[in-house]
């Protein structure tokens, strides 16, 4: 007994030993953070401070667009466009359905209904107001309007589905509640009873109410309802003791959950259990999400990607409607107390531990309301409930130690940043600079790199290709002489991929950093981030946050079909912005980041072949190469902790001539070829955002109806 008390009591030093070890780095890391960030705040302010009010102005004239005559007078402009679009869709839908063997009748009933999704039912037609509107492309309630409100004929079909589906999965929807407002609950539990789908129960625990009318109320519902399962609790114990104490009634296939507050749309048990039927090893499926506010109106939707798991690290991305595998709930043992106001963001954490990434699917509708009132999460004020936020990152920190993963989590105010350790001995990197003449941004770039970069075990491969100016070649050749600098000289006709490639296979680095002549360091510590993502297993290429001279945002991540080809995510926004959800400045997975500043480690770089110097040798190289990393199952990679200035294509220009324009199409032609369904759908962005712009806005219509649910 004694030498298994000690052996316990030593087991338990060497955890707090490694706690202490754990503290002491972070609290080194923050001071480096903090000294990184003065450095940054000296570089940028007075940049800040030339643009803020040019930043004012822009935006007012934005907002002065949307309200002038010439906007208003183009409205009908724009909606043919869109009435355009629907006939294109109604088209696709048409051959689709064909092509699976619906038959004649029933493909053209579903192209028809297709084509009148953007039709507004007669309930909801604003009858006071017969003057044409104008069109704002950020108006939720008019994009509701059209793309979300099913019509009488859409849920006579959705009413039929369900009538087939009785022998289909039972959904035990679990629902703590304590004081809560009698109408809001009232307003939850009619949104189930009012389900389409009908193989469902209400598992409700009541966490010991003070309110004498919530008993009552309760168990007259139970009464009218024999799905409808409640239970009292004796003693208030808070929403996860609460939330299992729900669960402890639940028999059902599926389990999910619902605050007292919030509402489900009427179509969101089937339209899960229908993406069940067509991902049958599921076990873990989500939905989008929007708010209301406390008069019923939807506002601030979430248009979630498929799955992303560092998107997920981030922030709670699964959050609402999420559908657990019964036995999946009973494995990880429901909700923990240690972790309230998080309790959610554990229990997802703990899941994803037994699941497989593609037995997680995503719904791409908006399946749930969550309520917005004071004291709620969903409001966003982070006062409210920081105790939540800090609850996250303990739950992160455990995930990770659980995992193996050498990482700790830090709350930084609109999510979390996980500070992945280097590996030791920190591995050498080749940073690779392919550059003709341009004397005055080369000593920029390397400059910034020797004066600025903490990591100090790197070499310098500059690729000139042809240069010819005197005071460029003699540049290059006193930086020839210095240590860990080389100059490889290539005459060949200019190829992006040729040049980039030869620099890798001369490179003697673990890790290769492709970076662009016309880059600047800003971030002390940009190579400590991109190095420690890149030698993370399952990441294959990292890039990094890139600005304009302005202080703009020039590449937060690459956004697949964005123009009809790709976009910089966020690009245009300022510095601070977070940007959509907070993926301007959170890291997350996009399919793939320019090849401005990008590291990979040369182990994947050589596994994939480098960078298609035959189809792509000038554009679309660098996603091209993404693409390749995730085909063989790496995920790519944007963090927003590597800071650098872009000031873009000041050597090799615009594809402005007939002979570059020419050559780009080819090469854009080819990438449509080569990656046809990842082009058409980035499963890192949502099919209810616009590729008509690079900030996240509304799509009109959208990629994904509901006649796709069919």
């Amino acid at each position: 007994m004694l030498e298994d008390e000690c052996a316990r009591l030593t087991e338990e030093l060497k955890d707090r030993e490694q706690q202490l070890v754990d503290l002491l780095q972070d609290y080194t890391d923050r001071n480096l953070q903090l000294v990184s960030a003065q450095h940054q705040v000296m570089t940028l302010t007075q940049r800040v401070l030339a643009h803020e009010e040019a930043a004012k102005a822009h935006s007012a004239h934005i907002d002065n667009l949307y309200l002038s005559t010439s906007w208003r007078v183009t409205a009908p402009l724009r909606r043919i466009s869109v009435l355009s679009q629907d006939v294109k869709y109604s088209v696709r839908v048409f051959r689709e359905a064909l092509a699976a063997g619906k038959g004649m009748s029933m493909a053209l009933k579903q192209a028809l209904h297709a084509g009148a999704a953007q039709a507004a039912p007669e309930a909801t037609a604003e009858v006071t107001d017969h003057a044409p509107k104008a069109f704002d492309p950020r108006d939720y309630k008019e994009w509701v309007r059209r793309y979300d409100t099913l019509d009488s004929t859409s849920l006579d079909r959705l009413q039929q589905e369900a009538a087939a589906l009785r022998q289909g999965p039972l959904v035990s929807v679990v629902m703590p509640t304590y004081n809560a407002n009698l109408d809001w609950l009232g307003q939850a539990i009619s949104s189930v009873r009012e389900q389409l789908y009908p193989r469902w129960e209400l598992c409700i625990a009541d966490d010991a109410s003070t309110d004498p009318e919530v008993r009552p109320f309760l168990e007259s519902l139970m009464a009218e309802d024999p799905r409808i399962k409640v239970t009292f609790r004796d003693t208030n114990g808070h929403i996860s003791a609460a939330t299992n104490s729900a669960l402890a009634l639940a028999s059902g296939d599926w389990i999910t959950f619902l605050d007292h507050d919030d509402v489900l749309p009427a179509h969101a048990l089937l339209y899960m259990v229908k993406a069940i039927a067509r991902h049958p090893d599921a076990r873990l499926l989500y939905s989008d999400e929007d708010k209301l506010d406390e008069h019923g109106k939807r506002y601030d939707p979430y248009f979630k990607c498929d799955w992303n798991l560092d998107l997920f690290y981030s922030h709670n991305l699964v959050t609402h409607l999420a559908f657990y595998r019964g036995d999946l709930m009973r494995e990880v043992g429901g909700l923990r107390e240690a972790y309230a106001g998080a309790q959610d963001y554990d229990l997802v954490l703990r899941v994803i531990e037994k699941v497989r990434p593609d037995q997680i699917v995503h719904v791409p509708f908006i399946l749930y309301h969550w309520r917005a009132h004071a004291g709620s999460t969903a409001t966003a004020d982070l006062n409210i409930k920081p105790y939540a936020m800090l609850a996250g990152e303990r739950a992160l920190n455990d995930h990770y130690k659980r995992m193996g993963i050498n990482a700790r989590a830090q709350f930084i105010g609109h999510g979390y940043r996980a500070r992945h350790r280097l590996p030791k001995p920190a591995p050498k990197v080749s940073i690779i600079i392919p550059t003709r003449n341009a004397v005055d941004l080369v000593r920029t770039c390397v400059e910034s790199i020797r004066d600025k970069s903490t990591y100090k075990n790197y070499e310098i491969l500059l690729m000139d290709n042809g240069s010819d100016d005197p005071e460029a070649l003699a540049y290059f050749a006193e930086q020839a002489r210095t240590p860990n600098f080389r100059v490889i000289r290539d005459d060949s006709p200019f190829s992006y991929s040729a040049i980039n490639n030869l620099g890798a296979s001369q490179a003697t680095g673990e890790v290769l950093c492709f970076l662009n002549n016309d880059i600047e360091v800003i971030s002390h510590d940009w190579m400590e981030e991109l190095v420690s993502q890149a030698c993370r297993p399952g990441i294959g290429a990292v890039g990094a946050k890139l600005l304009y001279p302005n202080t703009t945002i020039q590449h937060a991540g690459v956004v697949l079909g964005i123009g009809g080809w790709a976009g910089h995510a966020h690009k245009g926004f300022s510095l601070y912005a977070h940007g959509y959800v907070g993926r301007a400045s959170l890291a997350s997975n996009f399919s793939a980041v320019t090849g401005a500043c990008m590291a990979v480690q040369k182990k994947h770089f050589d596994q994939v072949g480098g960078f298609d110097d035959v189809n792509l040798k000038v554009a679309c190289n660098d996603v091209d190469l993404c693409l390749r990393f995730t085909e063989m199952g790496l995920r790519n990679l944007f963090t927003p902790h590597a800071l650098l200035f872009h000031h873009e294509s000041a050597t090799r220009g615009y594809e402005d001539t007939p002979e570059k324009k020419a050559r780009f199409q080819r090469e854009v032609d080819y990438m449509w070829k080569r990656w046809p369904k990842v082009m058409a759908k980035d499963p890192a962005y949502s099919t209810n955002h616009t590729l008509d712009h690079e900030d996240f806005g509304l799509a009109w219509p959208p990629r994904v109806r509901h006649a796709d649910m069919a």
